[in-house]
């Protein structure tokens, strides 16, 4: 058989046919084997970054760029009344 292993017809006439059935997915990385984000991803990225620069402009040092990171910084600053990492 000419099949992939994981194929579970075994009837295709080559490994390229078998492969091309198979409907295979993959992830676009660049030579350095980085994955290449999507638009999705980039949104999300982008969301993150913009609430961290404002918690910056506001004097709080968050514990990373993480929205989660960035929302306990604004959280206990504004419960302390002190810019949290400051």
């Amino acid at each position: 058989m000419s099949c992939r292993t994981g194929c579970p017809t075994q009837d295709h006439g080559s490994w390229g046919d078998c492969l091309r059935a198979s409907n295979l997915q993959l992830n676009s990385g660049d030579a350095n084997g980085n994955m290449i984000s999507s638009g999705w991803t980039d949104k999300k990225w982008n969301k993150e970054l913009d609430l961290y620069a404002s918690a910056r402009k506001q004097g709080i040092q968050p514990d990373g760029t993480s929205t989660a990171q960035v929302q306990k910084a604004l959280d206990i600053s504004e419960k302390t009344g002190v810019a949290y990492g400051s």
